[in-house]
């Protein structure tokens, strides 16, 4: 036994081995204890559950990763050049898979506050709110995290940490170049944070943008997605919705109000067709309650417009009640009234009209001053000169040549 202890520390990479298989077996032992505890809590709680479903891999993977370090450092036989450079791999890897777990815990940590606010109940404005803002610090958080690990994988570089000084010295001058060179990036990450503190859009609202109706599917930090009503996504910047009016239907309740629209014929019987229309809100379940009249809004051009206004609990129960409407109104219409519906009418006339009667081709001089000219006496001789038949003075005749005679 102790020529195999004497055989194993003679041999570097032999020795190298018996670490690692140490220090993995160290690590698979923390392990299944570690999630015995945890599974055992998990029974009672249901945070367990959650932590086990989010930081169980990158748990194991950074146990890992520090025991094998650990052991690369207890190797005191093993090439210098080797175990410098085995070494700096594991502590990057365990910089890496450090930074990996603390996101995992931090998303965990997020999801342990949303879990206590449901959005699928009626009254979720405020739980919309917390949602959508917790997503974006999740999302911050993982940058940061993400951006630290970096920093600090390369500060482990010793020709980056000797080059801190210079690179600081011209980070005023880099810091600048780099904001005009991304100004429009930047503008969309404060506007993405600007939408989740400023409680303009949530998760789940319901908006119109571009004439599009449709749903706060996702906020990031740069871009909105919008689930539109027929499945399309919209994916706009999110420095739309801080430039650009848009329409927002649930920012501080969901219950809407809408209209059905008639044009019917004058001997519509609106009070029967308002009975008609209580009867009709009675017995569906989509009306909320509050709102359900019938006006006459105009009357003109052979048809009177009718109007009915409904509401309901949020923006898709209201479409779906606006048809049933008026789907009903338009039955009662043609089995109980038949004379509301809308006709056009035609009026015929056995006496001649007075501007159906030809008139004549000649002026009377009594009529010319009033159509053609105004005046006195001699606007009818003016009238004439246009009108009537020119007479030419005696005077101003041209005296004929007589025909010759046949003396014969």
């Amino acid at each position: 036994m102790t020529d195999f202890i004497a055989g194993i520390t003679s041999t570097p990479w032999l020795q190298a081995l018996v670490y690692i298989a140490i220090a993995i077996v160290c690590a698979l032992v923390v392990t299944a204890l570690t999630a015995l505890i945890v599974r055992r809590i998990s029974r009672r709680k249901e945070w367990a559950v959650r932590l086990i479903r989010r930081a169980r891999v990158p748990f194991r993977v950074f146990l890992l990763v520090i025991a094998l370090w650990i052991a690369l450092q207890a190797m005191t036989s093993v090439d210098p050049w080797w175990r410098e450079f085995l070494s700096h791999t594991a502590l990057i890897a365990s910089i890496a898979t450090g930074a990996w777990l603390f996101c995992a815990l931090a998303i965990f940590l997020e999801d342990l506050g949303l879990a206590r606010y449901r959005t699928d109940v009626p009254d979720n404005r405020h739980a919309r709110r917390l949602r959508t803002q917790v997503l974006i610090i999740r999302r911050v958080t993982v940058v940061a995290g993400v951006l630290i690990a970096l920093g600090a994988i390369l500060l482990t570089f010793p020709g980056v940490s000797a080059a801190g000084a210079s690179l600081l010295a011209s980070a005023g001058l880099i810091s600048i170049v780099a904001g005009l060179a991304a100004q429009s990036t930047l503008a969309n990450v404060f506007a993405g944070m600007q939408l989740a503190f400023s409680d303009a859009i949530r998760v789940d609202d319901v908006v119109i943008v571009e004439t599009e109706w449709g749903r706060i599917e996702e906020i990031t930090l740069t871009y909105v997605v919008v689930h539109l009503w027929d499945d399309r996504r919209m994916v706009l910047p999110s420095t739309y919705f801080t430039t650009t009016p848009f329409q927002n239907w649930t920012r501080k309740n969901s219950e809407l109000m809408g209209s059905v629209d008639f044009d019917l014929d004058w001997r519509v019987d609106p009070d029967g067709m308002r009975d008609e229309l209580h009867r009709v809100m009675n017995q569906t379940e989509l009306w909320d309650g509050r709102v359900a009249i019938l006006q006459v809004t105009d009357a003109v051009g052979g048809f009177v417009h009718i109007r009915i206004l409904v509401t309901a609990v949020d923006a898709p129960t209201l479409f779906d009640l606006r048809c049933f409407v008026r789907e009903q109104l338009v039955r009662w219409v043609q089995q109980v009234s038949p004379l509301s519906v809308p006709r056009t009418r035609v009026e015929h006339s056995e006496t001649p009209l007075e501007s159906d009667v030809p008139r004549s081709r000649t002026l009377s001089t009594d009529t010319l001053p009033d159509a053609l000219f105004s005046g006195d006496a001699s606007a009818a001789l003016r009238g004439a000169q246009f009108t009537g038949p020119l007479e030419v003075p005696r005077a101003a005749r041209v005296p004929r040549e007589p025909a010759p005679r046949d003396d014969r």
